[in-house]
């Protein structure tokens, strides 16, 4: 018994050894548990570093704002108004016909004006709703173009398309009971005023499908409104008006010349034109005064 005593502290001290030789070293207890536990440093910036490539790195507000997302269960009616400037206008208006078309779109109105360096474009273009971002990008993504202004406007009509819709399903009820009681009828004056109220409902139908064919139509299309105006010739650099320059005295000297050449000559026209008049008052006089001599020595 006291053999065994004096074994179990030497075993115990022997396999706390073999246990620290086999456990390796710098060990922790996320380690021992892979996938459980906080990122190390290395990886929070890897994510950080993915967070900013996805934002595109800045925070520059864009020339044309391009809404991000549309609640897709709204009926919305998205109208964008841009103003571009460009040095050729018409090819600019050009380019956006072909991204409303490529787009699935096409051109509501189109006018051009002017000539030259002084052309200008107006357009109106309709594209698909779904592709409504996609425009705008494409619109501020055309070269040698300047934008001005721009707006995106979007008005809400669920409610009144809601309303419309359950107005329209009322209306088609109300008909089917007309067709029936038509049916029933034998009477020629109940088919006679059955038949007046049936039309009155199937033109209240008519109206109502028209409205929500028109809401369809606006939420399904979206709207841009795109100006394009002559960018014009580049400002030419002011000269310092205290600065010296001889060639500005030389012009008015040259100027002053040319003036006083001017009035010389107005002179002498107005001497030539008016000239003889003293001329011919003078031999008048000299005549007069030679016949009074004349008189008085007879």
């Amino acid at each position: 018994m006291k053999k065994t005593a004096a074994l179990l502290p030497l075993a115990a001290l022997l396999l706390a050894a073999c246990a620290t030789a086999t456990a390796p070293t710098g060990t922790t207890a996320f380690d021992a548990h892979p996938g459980v536990g906080a990122p190390t440093a290395p990886e929070s910036r890897s994510v950080a570093a993915d967070a900013a490539k996805a934002g595109g790195g800045t925070s520059a507000v864009p020339p044309i704002p391009v809404p991000q997302a549309f609640d897709p269960t709204r009926a919305l009616i998205l109208t964008a108004n841009v103003s571009l400037k460009a040095k050729d206008a018409w090819a600019v208006s050009d380019r956006a016909q072909a991204i409303a078309v490529g787009l699935g779109g096409d051109v509501m109105s189109l006018s051009q004006s002017g000539s030259g360096e002084h052309r200008s474009a107006t357009l109106t273009l309709r594209v698909p709703q779904a592709r409504f971002n996609d425009a705008l990008r494409q619109i501020r993504e055309i070269p040698d173009v300047e934008v001005l202004s721009s707006n995106v406007n979007g008005k809400d009509v669920t409610d009144q398309f809601v309303d419309l819709e359950a107005r329209l399903a009322a209306k088609k009820a109300e008909e089917g009971r007309y067709l029936a009681l038509l049916a029933r009828a034998e009477k020629i004056e109940d088919v006679l005023r059955i038949d007046a109220v049936l039309a009155q409902v199937r033109t209240q139908i008519e109206q109502l499908t028209a409205q929500v064919n028109s809401i369809k139509s606006r939420t399904t299309y979206s709207t841009v409104v795109v100006q394009v105006a002559p960018a014009g010739p580049a400002p030419q650099p002011t000269a310092d008006p205290k600065a010296y320059d001889p060639s500005k005295t030389v012009e008015r000297a040259i100027t002053s010349l040319v003036s006083l050449l001017r009035h010389a000559a107005d002179a002498a026209i107005w001497t030539l034109v008016f000239g003889w008049i003293p001329l011919v008052l003078f031999g008048l006089a000299t005549l007069l005064s030679r016949t009074r001599t004349k008189i008085a020595t007879n």
